[in-house]
């Protein structure tokens, strides 16, 4: 449900528009004044002499408006994405004090999972082997049944992996985005779905802002900020998963790694990880035992999650493979929908661990 943001948000929604003022900067400037309206409220004069304030920055802030904020808070209403900013209850308390923060988070979905108890960053490479996926889809089905909150970058690979596994389990997941909310293509709204049944989806970028190489790095020290801990299944030496690590042990986060084969590259960079000081990582129960999360586990007999179809397309699929297993062409055939209708809904269905895709594109329920 869309909340028509605060007069705070609205105000740090317009620093964050302010060409120039990133977020290093934009705290330090909120800090120095005593807070988001005094800023808006200060004199030139005043302004000037913040350190770092360079006459190219004083012109864009002069430049700035109230109204600037309108078409993104429209864009916000239109996609029911929730606009956080540093002075909201709901604001991630891991957070404050980090001198880099986000000014503003767009957010899809529950964002009290912001501030779960026990939250883990999962994260490897996106070119993942059969192995790694596996590990990651397993473990963190693990730390979902034991109260612990994943923490991913919704990519390729070993990040899906992680949201697909925290999905079948009972605790959410958390995706952090490289791009606005709303830039996103079909494959990746399903995800969105999929993941704010049970958790949320955040980003720092304006809503149609299109992923760019260089918003990786930002979006991946969020992911490390956010988490009390970051684990890495699977990386080579040049992988965005150790710049995650890097920030999670620049921010004091723990930092824990997953060994693999020394004659595969891919495992390069845990085993650099490893010798730098991270934790070696043997299975789920190592890793809690590490960060002091043993016990916890669930009743998952008693709190076993009921599937809640979110179509009635959604349902009769369930029903058809409640009593085989078919083939894609023999659902679609069964369905009587087409193929470009029922891929999404089999995505959907396969990340909230619903169903199990086999090979040859042969679905199945997945065991109970």
């Amino acid at each position: 449900m869309f909340v028509t943001p605060g007069k705070q948000a609205r105000l740090w929604l317009r620093l964050s528009l302010v060409r120039g003022a990133g977020p290093m900067l934009g705290h330090r400037l909120v800090d120095a004044v005593g807070g988001i309206e005094a800023l808006w409220q200060r004199d030139s004069e005043t302004l000037a002499n913040i350190d770092g304030i360079g006459p190219a920055l004083l012109r864009s802030l002069q430049a700035s408006s109230a109204e600037s904020v309108a078409s993104v808070i429209d864009q916000c209403e239109r996609e029911q994405l929730i606009l956080l900013c540093p002075d909201d209850a709901a604001w991630p308390k891991a957070l404050i004090g980090i001198d880099d923060a986000p000014l503003i988070l767009f957010v899809k979905g529950d964002v009290n999972v912001l501030n779960s108890e026990k939250r883990l960053a999962v994260v490897g490479a996106r070119r993942a082997s059969r192995e790694g996926a596996l590990i990651a889809r397993r473990w963190s089905r693990s730390f979902s049944d034991h109260a612990i909150t994943t923490i991913s970058g919704m990519a390729y690979g070993i990040d899906a992996a992680v949201h697909g596994g925290s999905l079948e389990g009972l605790s959410p997941t958390i995706a952090v985005l490289g791009c606005g909310l709303s830039a996103l293509n079909e494959t990746q709204r399903v995800q969105v779905e999929a993941i704010c049944r049970q958790g949320c989806v955040i980003s720092e970028f304006l809503p149609l802002q299109s992923a760019r190489p260089e918003q990786f790095p930002r979006r991946n020290r969020i992911i490390a900020a956010l988490a009390q801990a970051t684990l890495v299944i699977e990386a080579d030496l040049r992988s965005g998963s150790l710049i995650t690590a890097r920030c999670a042990a620049n921010y004091g986060r723990e930092v824990l790694a997953v060994p693999g084969s020394v004659l595969s590259s891919s495992h390069a960079g845990c085993h650099q990880l490893i010798q730098d000081g991270a934790l070696l990582a043997q299975d789920p129960q190592s890793v809690m035992q590490q960060l002091g999360w043993q016990g916890g586990q669930r009743q998952a007999a008693a709190k076993l999650k009921q599937f809640q179809p979110g179509s009635e397309n959604e349902a009769k699929i369930v029903e058809i493979l409640r009593r085989e297993s078919l083939y894609l062409d023999e659902l679609t055939e069964t369905c009587g929908l087409t193929l470009p209708e029922l891929s999404p809904i089999l995505l959907a269905l396969e990340l909230q661990g619903v169903i199990e895709r086999l090979p040859g594109s042969r679905y199945q329920l997945s065991a109970e």
